[in-house]
């Protein structure tokens, strides 16, 4: 019966059983693995939001965890310095991300392919550099610390893990919920026929420089969100994560579980997470781990877990 479903039946109900099992089997989780779904999460949120370049508009970034970085920085200095709130940092920082994504989004723009990327990659570098030598406001190497978790009324507050943990839930199923409608609206459909064959898009008439570059800013929106919430969970913001290393994380995150998916850039932020965490417990040089996974996936599974998955050889003959 299940083999009848169509793919999208059989998909909506695999990830409702998937937040079935995340929300109801939370408590019977240990502390260590709440923070490492927290983390997956969180930059679940973050990978998703390069899905919506990489995968559909077809612009691979390597400066997206930029966005994510200042948004963190944003609500750390709202937070600490202004006493702030949760949802005053979270509305400042957001509008602060879409701020940098659309002055970069101009500059990276103006160029295809690997000046794309060099572009992307020198911007992440510049914001990287201000985190360190803007001592005054960033706090230079030390960064900025005792970030508070958000207090959600008098009663519930998110400093225990297992709390934090449903709130980063709904936040994330928030996102994967705008971002689907996104993609499968109009313009995101449009966004792919732009990543097909932009010539042919222009030809039809369509603005394709202001599709994408409305995508950029779309996707540093999303970014930032997740830059928050990293900065509430860890309750420290440094250079470390404006760092172009990020980036390369999350461009991993979304080549791992399949690119124009949005589901698989889920897979890819929980696999490589867990395997970050186990990895770096028993290895020392646990990025070297993450680099041979990365060229494994080029050479065998081009398309991703989902793509691999999705191949009719890797589906079983039925009689």
């Amino acid at each position: 019966m299940a083999a009848g479903m169509p793919r999208g039946t059989r998909g909506i109900l695999l990830g409702m059983a998937a937040v079935l099992a995340m929300a109801l089997g939370a408590p019977f989780l240990s502390e260590y693995l709440l923070e490492s779904l927290a983390q997956a999460l969180i930059w679940g949120i973050a990978a998703m939001s390069l899905d919506l370049l990489l995968g559909y508009a077809g612009l691979p970034s390597l400066g997206h965890a930029t966005y994510m970085g200042v948004s963190a920085y944003a609500a750390a200095v709202v937070m600490t310095r202004f006493h702030g709130g949760f949802f005053g940092a979270l509305g400042v920082a957001v509008l602060l991300s879409a701020v940098v994504a659309a002055l970069f989004g101009l500059l990276a723009l103006r160029a295809k392919g690997h000046y794309f990327l060099l572009i992307t990659m020198a911007l992440a570098m510049v914001v990287w550099g201000l985190a360190y030598r803007w001592v005054s406001l960033t706090n230079g190497d030390n960064g900025i610390v005792d970030i508070p978790r958000p207090q959600l009324g008098a009663a519930w507050s998110l400093g225990p893990i297992l709390h934090f943990y449903y709130f980063t839930l709904l936040c994330f199923l928030i996102a994967l919920a705008l971002m689907l409608f996104f993609v499968r609206s109009p313009f995101g459909l449009t966004l792919v026929g732009i990543r097909e064959s932009e010539s042919r898009m222009r030809a039809l008439g369509y603005n394709t420089w202001l599709h994408k570059y409305l995508a950029f800013i779309v996707a540093g929106v999303f970014s930032g969100v997740s830059g928050v919430l990293w900065a509430t969970y860890n309750g420290f913001v440094s250079p470390m994560d404006v760092d172009v290393f990020g980036s390369l994380e999350a461009l991993l995150m979304v080549a791992l579980g399949g690119p124009g998916t949005l589901v698989g850039a889920c897979i890819g932020s929980a696999v490589l997470v867990v395997l970050k965490n186990v990895v770096s417990i028993y290895f020392q040089r646990w990025m070297t781990i993450m680099g041979i996974i990365f060229i494994l996936t080029v050479y065998y599974a081009p398309d991703g877990i989902l793509g691999y998955f999705r191949r009719p050889s890797a589906r079983p003959e039925t009689m």
